[in-house]
């Protein structure tokens, strides 16, 4: 967030306050430094039952941050609220990653593995995402797709987002034109005819019924429910997207 963080060397009291980055310290292998996570940790799931939880993404328990006395947390400029992770800064040392695309991911989770003393696994993952990544066969079309992130309203993903790189990456075009998480009404969706619409699993979780209302309103368009997680989390998670791609494409 435009800052210079004192890290100390090598933290051993480290929060995360992003679930795809709890998910990368787990595989780092730095489990017992880890000493707090979100609610919406939820990978690993041993995780997700023993670490102590510090609230949500965007309403966090800052209380109980300041209790546990971190030397290092873990966030990210989208998910988390500016100003509470402002006050965070005040006590602690904080670290923000800021991500729109795969090449962006990869500099977090190489950075994450310098700050924590993990360099040789992080660039392991980063080299193991990149050749599952090199086995994607992207779709040679021009198929339009409406990625829907919620629902009343209804919120697409547009353009300068880690989801819109991910549609990039399988070969599809964003139909939305705006940037970042545009609210949409049923007349814009209609208007934009998309080809494909993704609903996504989350953060609002879609599913068959919706499909049958948004094919009233669109009766032509193909419409997929789809796994969010592998759309948008952008840590070690990664290495599952390419097969999960791959077999989503199959259906188009």
């Amino acid at each position: 967030m435009g800052r210079n963080v004192n890290i100390p060397n090598f933290p051993k009291r480290i929060i995360s306050i992003v679930p795809s980055q709890t998910e990368l310290l787990f595989d780092l292998g730095i489990g017992a430094r880890v000493i707090g996570i979100t609610k919406f940790c939820i990978h690993p799931k041993i995780w997700h039952i023993s670490k102590i939880r510090i609230g949500g993404t965007k309403q966090l328990n800052i209380e109980k941050i300041n209790e546990l006395n971190p030397d290092l947390i873990i966030g990210n400029k989208e998910e988390n609220n500016k100003s509470q992770v402002t006050n965070l800064m005040k006590k602690h040392p904080v670290w923000m990653s800021d991500i729109s695309n795969l090449e962006e991911s990869f500099s977090m989770i190489n950075s994450i593995g310098e700050i924590t003393n993990s360099a040789n696994k992080s660039a392991a993952i980063v080299s193991n995402i990149r050749q599952e990544f090199s086995k994607l066969a992207p779709l040679n079309s021009s198929k339009k797709v409406l990625y829907l992130i919620w629902k009343n309203p209804y919120i697409a993903a547009g353009k300068n987002t880690f989801i819109n790189n991910m549609i990039l990456a399988c070969g599809l075009i964003n139909c939305v034109l705006n940037t970042r998480y545009p609210q949409l009404t049923n007349k814009e969706i209609k208007q934009l005819n998309p080809e494909i619409i993704f609903l996504s699993s989350e953060p609002y979780p879609f599913k068959e019924k919706h499909i049958i209302e948004l094919q009233e309103l669109l009766p032509n368009t193909l419409i997929i429910l789809v796994n969010g997680e592998l759309f948008s989390w952008y840590g070690s998670r990664l290495l599952l997207a390419p097969a999960y791609f791959l077999k989503l494409l199959s259906k188009i």
